[in-house]
């Protein structure tokens, strides 16, 4: 399956598109309804019409924002109408969600008039807190927002304009700070006169670039004094006195080259020309002017930004809009104008000249990151692009007088912004960028599933490991064929257990293992060979041919366990292996044990699951701490099953000093907060729990899958706890995602095995 499928296939599973509406208030009863609808609905509806201020304290208005769009000018694909840029919008709506918790419905106007779009958008000032413009052609797209500007109470933000001004100029600025340059001082070319670049020239003169030293180019040149073919009032204001003509002439010894053109504008003959360490900015999309490997080339003193994510100093909006907006409703801002847009600059180019923390280098596969010539602009991963650029929006809005409702304790709005940003996506993201960071061999006994081909393509892809796969050859490269999968020419490993040069050692080594266990060396041959490649892949990881095993997705759970145990088997010293599931929820995180293996534990057993838990979640970079679940709360029923909870605690204590753990608790009391501090002061607890150790295999399963399908939890697991070397088994119904993510904790667990 080729990239084209899987983005459709992306759009088009389960519900439909990328975004749902969800009710942020209960209804359920029909107190609720009488409450969100009639009759109570119409009391916010008076208090409204008596004080339309109070739209922003009864409605979503004040973080709702549209993004709006005619389709005009969409990513590199051109005028393609507004209908077929809906998913754009939409996923734009995602960006504003996802960084900023900001809410979003996209508008489509299927109308080129620019009239129209604003007549649209006046309109519409009543539901929004604020207005996106996007993928808007220009020249009408100044028109349309300078018109909206004039006559809207609400912020009105083109991105395409100045979503990429805004990151570039915040990198320029650090760029001429590491070459000790002065930015007034600067010659500059930019090449590109549409709407990001025009906004990009305006923003570079606001912070100080001269105009005179300054030279736009289109297609047909220079723009010059007098020059009439290819003109607007736009351009026109760019026009400079000059004799030069062409993009060439202009590029010899300038210090700053801007692209926002298309492929292979810039040529290594200009970098040559350039003044001594020169700075491009390549940001055509998705090939840039000019490589940073060109570049570099012909030249080692030069600094290169571009536009995508695999090359060093990314310009990504996205490390603009969402937190611009979240800082301007937040404040209930009029405009979003220009004192708003340069602090933005200033608050993401001090940011990359902090240290920056491991987290965000861990989410980006352990790579150090430190202000120099690869790092002159944060990470679009950054949390801490919410935490600056939001409050410097807000205080140059309040400080510009044009907030409505100025934020009086700027300490506590950051720490509210703090809790915007959940934790799970963001762990699973950490997983996989650990896991990329020294990727493994992990082996597939299923090697002809169609779900573990594609996951393995995209193993190899992102570099999270080296997947080996376990089946006939011709028949999975048959499958990669009818699959379209791309490996570009570095096709997976694929063994054939029947033919393996290794497969008779194999058998020899199991035949040693259970010779005594009723084996015979010919049935451990037919296992190697024929009948179990779950055995065979087991036997990989012991010899040391691979490093870890996932498998499970066509056979039942019990059917990989088994196999493990007899060729590789449990930690020594422990009494069991013991099953875990990471459970992730919008706002954080729960591993929950035993879920999987031990179906009556005993006391000792539990203590072993709570501290192989706990080992894990350190595994992972979550610091554990551990409630023992019961239907008892601390001595309230004194029954043998809550006495063995209690008793279990005492040995983790005994076992792992250092460990926050107690119980036995009810699940409740585990996980709110609220309840343990005034309930039960006592407790090592403080805070809600994030393992959770259950009584037996029925609880602890039965909760899994009961908050993954009612409870909306993405389940990744079951992760297996006391192997002696890292086995990990899938799910019957997993998808490729589920096992991209088991895959990465495979691999993470290999790193520490």
């Amino acid at each position: 399956m080729g990239k084209k499928q899987e983005a459709l296939d992306y759009h088009s599973s389960g519900r439909k598109g990328k975004i749902e509406v969800i009710s942020s208030k209960p209804c359920s009863t029909s107190r609720d309804l009488s409450l969100a609808y009639s009759p109570g609905v119409a009391e916010p509806c008076l208090e409204i019409e008596k004080n339309p201020e109070d739209a922003y304290k009864y409605t979503a208005k004040g973080n709702l924002v549209a993004v709006v769009s005619n389709g005009t000018a969409v990513l590199g694909l051109g005028n393609i109408g507004a209908l077929a840029g809906k998913p754009v919008m939409e996923g734009k709506g995602v960006l504003f969600k996802r960084f900023a918790d900001i809410d979003v419905f996209d508008i489509e106007v299927n109308s080129e008039d620019p009239d129209e779009v604003i007549k649209v958008c006046q309109l519409l000032e009543p539901t929004f807190g604020g207005i996106n413009l996007e993928d808007i052609k220009a020249p009408e797209c100044f028109y349309i927002e300078e018109e909206l500007k004039k006559t809207m109470n609400i912020p009105v933000f083109h991105d395409d304009q100045h979503g990429t001004a805004i990151i570039s100029a915040a990198a320029l600025i650090n760029a001429l700070q590491l070459i000790n340059k002065k930015i007034e001082e600067i010659r500059i070319v930019i090449n590109g006169a549409g709407a990001a670049a025009i906004a990009c020239a305006n923003l570079a003169i606001s912070l100080g670039v001269k105009p005179a030293n300054m030279i736009m180019c289109d297609t047909k040149g220079v723009i010059y004094k007098g020059r009439t073919e290819g003109m607007n009032k736009y351009k026109e204001r760019f026009a400079v006195d000059t004799q030069l003509r062409t993009l060439e002439e202009a590029a010899d010894g300038a210090d700053v080259l801007f692209g926002l053109s298309s492929k292979g504008a810039f040529t290594p003959e200009m970098v040559r020309k350039m003044t001594v360490n020169p700075i491009i900015f390549a940001m055509a999309n998705p090939d840039p002017e000019i490589t940073p490997e060109e570049a570099r080339a012909v030249r080692g003193d030069v600094l290169v930004a571009t536009g995508r994510s695999d090359y060093p100093n990314q310009v990504n909006n996205v490390l603009g809009f969402p937190f611009i907006f979240r800082g301007a409703l937040d404040v209930r801002a009029t405009t979003i104008n220009e004192e708003m847009k340069k602090a933005a600059v200033f608050a993401l180019a001090e940011l990359a000249r902090e240290e920056c923390p491991d987290s965000v280098c861990r989410a980006y596969g352990n790579v150090k990151f430190s202000f120099g010539r690869d790092y002159i602009i944060p990470k679009p991963f950054d949390p801490r692009a919410l935490l600056r650029v939001a409050p410097a929006i807000a205080k140059a809005a309040m400080e510009s007088g044009v907030a409505r409702q100025p934020i009086e304790d700027m300490e506590k709005y950051v720490e509210h912004l703090e809790s915007l940003q959940g934790k799970a996506k963001e762990t699973l993201r950490m997983i996989i960028n650990k896991a990329k960071s020294d990727p493994k061999r992990i082996v597939f006994p299923e090697g002809d599933n169609e779900k573990i081909l594609r996951a393995a393509h995209i193993l190899m892809e992102e570099e999270i490991a080296t997947p080996i796969l376990l089946g006939n050859h011709d028949k999975i490269m048959a499958q990669i064929d009818e699959l379209s999968l791309n490996f570009n020419g570095n096709s997976p490993v694929i063994i054939d257990p029947s033919s393996y040069e290794k497969s008779e050692e194999y058998a020899l080594e199991l035949f040693n293992l259970r010779q005594r266990k009723g084996l015979t060396l010919s049935e451990a041959r037919r296992l190697m060979t024929r009948k179990s490649r779950t055995h065979f892949g087991c036997m990989m990881v012991r010899q040391g041919d691979a490093d870890t095993l996932l498998s499970g997705i066509d056979t039942h759970y019990p059917e990989t366990i088994r196999p493990a145990l007899e060729v590789i088997g449990k930690q020594q010293g422990l009494s069991s292996v013991h099953g875990l599931y990471m459970m992730v929820f919008k706002k954080g995180i729960f591993l929950m044990a035993d879920t999987t293996v031990c179906i009556e534990p005993t006391a000792e057993e539990l203590a072993e699951t709570a501290i192989l838990a706990a080992e894990k979640a350190r595994m992972l970079d979550i610091e554990p701490t551990i409630a023992m679940l019961s239907f008892s709360n601390f001595g309230s029923v004194q029954h043998p099953q809550a006495l063995k909870i209690k008793r279990a605690v005492e040995i983790v204590k005994e076992k792992a000093p250092g460990l926050i753990v107690d119980g036995e608790m009810q699940s409740d009391t585990a996980v709110v907060t609220e309840i343990l501090q005034k309930s039960f002061p006592f407790a090592s607890l403080k805070e809600a729990a994030n393992i959770l150790i259950f009584p037996d295999l029925n609880s602890g399963n039965i909760c899994y899958k009961l908050l993954h399908h009612l409870g909306g939890a993405e389940a990744i697991g079951p992760i297996l706890m006391g192997m002696k070397k890292p086995v990990h088994v899938l799910q019957r119904g997993d998808d490729v995602t589920d096992i991209v993510n088991m895959a990465a904790i495979a691999v993470v667990d290999a790193q520490n095995s």
